[in-house]
């Protein structure tokens, strides 16, 4: 019996005014009741693929069909009341509302009708096996809860496919199993699921069927069962990368000279006793699991939390407590937020790149030189392979790879000696995290100082010379990171161990 694809995309293309082509005749075929995995590198064409699906963008060429027929959707809510619900990344949702009035905003008829409304909303809650107070403030919620209610109104939407933009980006381990959870249950009673996602590993447990997409183009497709990580891997970026991946690293010479000291830092942010020294050449990773303190430390390091104590010193020089201080003592901290903290959104490439060092590229410190700056982003975009259509290109614009080697370009070229580094590769695909790591071991290897927190204990044996292991805001244990296992930084971690902690200078 064939059964008749849900979606389909046939030769779509896709090209836009300033001469960028997203998508080369995608393909894409979607069965009801499927979870079908969507994957490739940053600015491979998911994001394009997607709007076209929800009916933000108008394929250029090619054929859109749903349950057969062709359809030409002239925006987001003609493909939501056709049945298709999207989820991005950032999960948009009325902050101020409650998570009953979140679940019904997109659902026909008045939806301030508490006593039918909750009767359906319990409904909702019995079907994905799930329970939330309705009358919670979305804003008070976690983000593991906020992305549970977007999936309940996508549902309330009566939506039989719903569309999954890195859906566990930002979420906890166990709050990732929820989802896992309501889309297998889901996915069981007819529900159709478009999942998009860098984890390989979430793609190839979780779906049925997978798409591959690189350069705007599908290169690999079929039943996810004949995929494994490393077939993904070299499908997404056409390479091998597991080896430049899992390179390790020599120790440098403990009797070297210190470029970062920290000495008995603390702060109530949730910083107690932090000491530790970092030589050229170093790179130390900070490992912990989420709320160890570990983002905190980089802060304070930074002079970002003002009620930090203790001493910072570069070159044997103190650091006075504040972050215009560390930028001209050599600091640079690469933050985990690229877009609020790391990058100016109303700016193009190349005034983000020249900030740190608009004075040292104007004629007399004063009147900005326009020319200097640009050729200061032209170097960055081709020292780092930042993929945009030239240095005038908006931030907003780019993938999220593109951008983080934006937020590494504003320092690379400005005398930075000390990087700080937030999940320097989060929302990033596995080609750019291979090309992220690589900018960091180039900047230790130029005799740099590198401090870089990760979720990822895997990234961190990979790039680290050592790791200093954070819980609870302090340093418990300290390991040289080719003498490591992601299995031993995990117990210490979670606290099996501890009692070991070596010198960390």
């Amino acid at each position: 019996m064939v059964t008749t694809p849900l979606l389909s995309l046939e030769g779509v293309g896709k090209s836009f005014p300033n001469g960028t082509v997203a998508l080369r005749d995608a393909r894409l075929t979607v069965l009801p009741g499927s979870v079908h995995g969507l994957v490739g590198a940053n600015g491979a064409g998911k994001s394009t693929m997607i709007k076209i699906i929800a009916g933000a963008h108008t394929p250029t060429t090619g054929t859109v069909r749903w349950k057969g027929e062709e359809a030409v959707w002239r925006d987001p809510g003609a493909a939501r009341n056709a049945g298709i619900a999207t989820i991005m990344q950032h999960v948009p949702l009325a902050p101020t509302l409650t998570v009953l009035e979140n679940v019904f905003l997109g659902a026909p008829g008045p939806w301030r009708l508490p006593r039918a409304r909750r009767a359906e909303f319990a409904r909702l809650l019995d079907r994905v096996n799930y329970r939330i107070d309705p009358d919670a403030e979305v804003a008070d919620l976690a983000i593991g809860e906020r992305q549970m209610v977007a999936i309940l109104q996508a549902l309330a939407t009566g939506a039989e496919l719903v569309v999954m933009d890195e859906p566990t980006a930002s979420l906890a381990e166990g709050e990732r199993q929820v989802v896992f959870e309501v889309v297998r249950r889901l996915s069981a009673q007819g529900t159709a699921f478009l999942y998009v996602s860098h984890f390989l590993d979430e793609v190839l447990s979780l779906t049925g069927q997978v798409t591959v997409l690189r350069d705007g183009t599908v290169v690999e497709e079929g039943e996810t069962a004949g995929f494994d990580e490393d077939r993904l891997v070299q499908a997404i970026v056409g390479r091998d990368l597991l080896a430049v991946e899992r390179r390790t690293h020599a120790p440098v010479e403990a009797g070297g000279p210190v470029l970062l000291s920290v000495r008995s830092l603390s702060s109530p942010e949730g910083v107690r006793e932090v000491s530790f020294e970092v030589r050229p050449g170093e790179v130390i990773g900070l490992a912990g699991l989420l709320g160890s303190g570990r983002s905190e430390i980089l802060h304070a390091v930074y002079g970002a939390d003002a009620r930090a104590r203790g001493e910072v010193l570069v070159d044997g020089r103190q650091v006075r407590r504040d972050p215009g201080a560390a930028v001209a003592a050599g600091m640079a901290l690469v933050p985990e937020d690229r877009n609020a903290q790391g990058l100016v959104g109303a700016f193009p490439i190349w005034k983000n790149i020249s900030l740190p060092g608009l004075a040292s590229l104007s004629f007399g410190r004063v009147l900005p030189n326009e020319r200097s700056e640009t050729e200061r982003a032209a170097r960055a975009i081709e020292d780092l392979g930042i993929v945009c259509p030239s240095p005038e290109a908006m931030v907003t614009e780019l993938s999220g790879g593109n951008a983080q080697k934006v937020v590494f370009g504003k320092w690379l070229y400005g005398g930075a000696r000390v990087f700080m580094l937030d999940e320097p590769t989060a929302g990033v695909d596995v080609g750019a995290k291979a090309d992220i790591l690589e900018l960091v071991r180039r900047f230790a290897a130029q005799g740099g100082a590198v401090l870089v927190v990760s979720s990822e204990f895997e990234e961190i044996l990979a790039v680290a010379t050592r790791v200093l292991v954070v819980r609870e805001g302090r340093i418990v244990a300290e390991r040289p990171a080719h003498e490591t296992s992601e299995e031993e930084l995990l117990m210490l971690a979670n606290g099996f161990g501890e009692g070991d902690v070596h010198d960390a200078a």
